[in-house]
């Protein structure tokens, strides 16, 4: 796609750690769908839960991708929806856009728990080298060329298992919600022989592409909700034309159909 100006615009926090991250991608599924991979907490009565994330698996059409995360230890009761820091982005990646059927959470095993004060190690049960099954509050499809924010809810209070001697057990409990962070522009210009470049404008911001040389299509995505007009700059011999008053909808497609140029 070629730029002129990028628009910069997730709807959740862009803002936030910086993380390394990789994902294993499968290059025979059409399009992709960028993702971020963020985590908040439902309170429990400790002073800190520290947690270390391996990574997440997210199944896509029934195909597992692994989103490798940061390997720093982290108090996720620091991060709680309503306050200054509502979430932490622990991974993110670029998967084959499809149907996700199912999220795993992979812990390593230097985990603490801290009550009273006092420290002490927060032991997973064996056998968990798979990861822990994210509850999905929908199935969400991930649409090409449209950002997300998968948002794992981890319910503190739940999630820890105090044992008879004394310790304490980690058995997350942990929601996922889906939230769409762009939508998408698309449409059709012919004839395909004026050859257009397609800008995408939003007041000082510009986005900008060109229409398919045989079918006339083309798509503008990682656009953020609200307004746009769409002007289509062809090549010598044929007028340029602009639509105003383009909806964009996070996760949507706005389809603009056919556009026609005249000489």
């Amino acid at each position: 796609m070629k730029k002129k100006i990028m628009y910069a615009g997730f709807a959740l926090s862009l803002m936030g750690l910086a993380i390394l991250s990789s994902c294993k991608k499968d290059s025979s599924v059409a399009g992709t769908t960028k993702v971020q991979i963020r985590m908040t907490d439902a309170p429990g009565a400790f002073d800190q839960i520290n947690l270390s994330v391996k990574e997440i698996i997210l199944f896509s059409d029934g195909k597992p991708y692994t989103f490798t995360a940061q390997p720093d230890i982290f108090n996720i009761l620091d991060f709680r929806i309503g306050t200054s820091k509502p979430d932490i982005l622990v991974a993110s990646g670029e998967i084959p856009s499809g149907d996700i059927t199912e999220i795993r959470l992979v812990l390593n095993d230097e985990n603490t728990i801290v009550v009273d004060g006092v420290s002490q190690p927060l032991t997973t049960p064996s056998g968990q080298s798979s990861g822990w099954k994210v509850k999905l509050t929908e199935n969400p499809s991930l649409i090409p060329d449209v950002s997300y924010s998968l948002l794992l809810d981890f319910d503190a209070a739940k999630s820890i298992v105090k044992t008879g001697n004394g310790k304490y057990l980690l058995k997350p409990v942990v929601r996922g919600i889906t939230v769409a962070n762009s939508g998408l522009i698309s449409g059709t210009i012919m004839p395909v022989d004026a050859h257009p470049e397609v800008l995408v404008i939003n007041g000082q911001d510009t986005v900008g592409t060109v229409a398919d040389a045989i079918t006339g299509k083309y798509t503008v995505g990682g656009l953020a909700a609200g307004t746009y007009s769409v002007k289509y700059v062809p090549v010598t011999g044929y007028r340029d034309s602009t639509v105003t008053n383009v909806s964009v909808v996070l996760g949507q497609n706005t389809d603009l159909g056919t556009m026609t140029l005249t000489q």
